[in-house]
């Protein structure tokens, strides 16, 4: 019996990130990049005799970089995505695709992905007429030496799928264009197919995370029931922007956290950004080439983690050209608005979004009902870490700046909700927010260490309370799991409690009106408009419209006062002290919290 010693690399959710720069801030960022991430995936490759390199999905959009490419590539100026060109000179051996790569359209899409110097795998999409949109899988089949120095024939089956909810979170690209099947329906097809053709072994480059409430073949994050499947021999999972192995999964069944593996297979998610590459380590035994045994790991990227030149030069001129867009002045805004404290009031931030949202849709030839506006405050820290809020000064401001307050390129639409609906919608978005003990003097989080701020819905046009002593009604899937809790009180339109029966329009984005986020009544069907234009477009044309924007009031919503004695606290990095907070809470610095960022105290007023 002869030992061979594999290693399978990979990154995930680089989402147009390549240079160690951020484009927000026109500044550099030492903590990402697929540069930085290909310094560590070429020593990682050096330290093995035989090892391959993977991407994970979410590769083209994220990042002004993204933004810029798209615009170029649909204008015919640019014949290449910088991202291609950067992983071109990487060496990934394949790919799969992410959800974010559906953004922009199919059409956008197929130009993207050409000149890749490697395949794109994706089993479980499909086009109009059912033949699969993506190769499924294929076969790498490499020499390799074994610890007796005798030169094998290996084929290693790399198979890709993606999270199922493409088709209802880009319907307006992909309805009559493309279908898809379920991450674990389409693995039971396509495995053992792979197997049969001659695979010796098997890896799942899977564009879905970890389902922390159980598996489910359906499920948006259905990377532990793919696991389950059975001839699968390495999974790199993705889509959730956590790390594995580490604490982000402690405790989740059938997932060993500490190892990295999924009901026995090992697995690595690697973060977002280039921040992280995975490592799975595998020892095969031959002949028949059984997993005999298996380490998965995964390598920082530090400040002193050098940039890789080459990558850094196939995409130099796209890298200046973005600086170049982004840096285009736009307008003028009357304050500096910055998202420090937008999880905790009705925050500027948000707020000229839903300005923004709602002069574009009263343009709109829509049913005569209220108009309402929905919209998260997208960058306020927590797994984005120290850097991730938005900084927009007072005075002039740039593209960046507008990117900067709506990062996603989701297409504006409108939504019909009935005030009932209303009421969920607020309840599911207060969800984000763990519960306060009344009866717990300690200090107490409002968040989570991984809260998804994008979730975090507010709605302009009525006014409302959040009782964080009470228990959540939703879990982040949006079932029930309360269902006796409301969290949201005093629920009001024009001055007086809202009329559960009555018909409202809300301005929203193609994400969450088609089912992003789990919110109750948004599942594609209750869609009345759907704008030509991006909710950043409507945010820039709004910019561009006035010599000067001056941001509406707020006081749209606050928390409910706890008793006194509960130490409610958020993590926002220093600078925040000098910023002042939503007039709904005070906020008082309480000492240094993990990982850069101060621990502040947050009282309702």
């Amino acid at each position: 019996m002869a030992i061979v010693e594999l290693r399978l690399i990979g990154t995930t959710d680089l989402h147009a990130h390549v240079a160690p720069y951020d484009y927000y801030r026109d500044g550099p960022d030492p903590s990402r990049g697929l540069a930085k991430a290909a310094t560590l995936i070429a020593q990682a490759r050096g330290e093995a005799a035989n090892a391959l390199v993977f991407d994970n999905g979410d590769l083209i959009q994220g990042s002004p970089l993204g933004d810029w490419a798209a615009q170029a590539l649909g204008a015919r100026r640019i014949g290449r995505h910088p991202m291609i060109e950067a992983m071109n000179a990487v060496g990934y051996d394949a790919a799969t695709v992410g959800n974010h790569e559906f953004n922009y359209g199919l059409d956008l899409l197929d130009a993207a992905l050409k000149g890749a110097t490697f395949p794109f795998l994706c089993c479980n999409v499909f086009k109009a007429d059912g033949a699969s949109y993506f190769t499924p899988w294929t076969l790498i089949r490499r020499r390799v030496f074994d610890s007796d120095g005798v030169a094998r024939d290996l084929s290693i089956g790399v198979i890709g799928v993606v999270t199922p909810q493409i088709v209802r979170w880009d319907m307006s690209h992909l309805a009559g264009r493309a279908t898809t099947l379920g991450i674990v329906e389409a693995a039971r097809v396509h495995v053992p197919a792979c197997r049969a053709a001659g695979a010796d072994l098997i890896v799942a480059l899977c564009h879905a995370g970890v389902s922390k409430t159980g598996p489910s073949g359906a499920d948006e994050n259905a990377g532990l029931a793919l696991a389950g499947v059975g001839g699968i021999d390495a999974i790199f999972v993705g889509h959730q922007h956590l790390l594995l192995p580490g604490d982000d999964f402690a405790g989740v069944p059938d997932v060993d956290a500490a190892r990295g593996a999924l009901s026995g297979v090992p697995a690595v998610m690697a973060g977002f950004w280039g921040g992280h590459i995975g490592v799975i380590d595998l020892t095969l035994e031959t002949p028949g080439w059984r997993v005999a045994g298996a380490k998965a790991s995964l390598r920082k990227v530090e400040p002193e983690t050098p940039a890789d030149p080459a990558v850094l030069a196939a995409t130099q001129s796209s890298h200046e050209a973005t600086l170049t867009y982004v840096r285009a002045p736009v307008g003028a805004i009357d304050e500096r608005l910055t998202s420090y404290f937008a999880m905790i009031g009705d925050d500027a931030c948000v707020r000229i979004v839903h300005d923004a949202q709602l002069w574009y849709a009263r343009r709109l030839p829509l049913p005569d009902l209220p108009l309402l506006s929905a919209s998260a405050p997208f960058k306020c820290g927590g797994r984005g870490g120290l850097t991730n809020y938005t900084q927009t000064p007072q005075g002039a401001v740039a593209l960046r700046h507008i990117a900067d307050l709506y990062v996603f390129p989701n297409g504006l639409r409108v939504v019909k909700a009935s005030g009932a609906q209303i009421r969920e919608w607020l309840e599911r978005s207060a969800s984000v927010f763990r519960r306060l003990d009344p009866d717990v003097t300690a200090p107490q989080p409002l968040l989570g260490p991984n809260f998804a701020a994008y979730d975090f819905d507010s709605l302009a046009g009525v006014t409302y309370r959040l009782d964080l002593t009470q228990p959540a009604r939703y879990d982040d899937q949006g079932v029930v799991i309360a269902a006796d809790a409301r969290r949201v009180v005093d629920l009001a339109f024009e001055g007086r409690p809202i009329d559960e029966a009555a018909s409202f329009l809300v301005v929203t984005n193609s994400y969450r009106a088609s089912g992003g986020g789990h919110f109750p009544g948004c599942d594609g069907s209750s869609i009345v408009y759907e704008a030509p234009d991006s909710n950043f477009d409507a945010l820039l044309q709004y910019v561009k419209s006035r010599p000067r924007v001056a941001v509406s009031p707020g006081g749209g919503w606050r928390f409910a006062r706890w008793p006194a004695a509960v130490t409610a606290t958020l993590l926002a990095p220093p600078r925040a002290a000098e910023v002042a907070p939503p007039p709904e809470v005070a906020v008082a610095p309480l000492g240094p919290g993990p990982n850069g960022f101060l621990l502040f105290r947050v009282t309702p007023k």
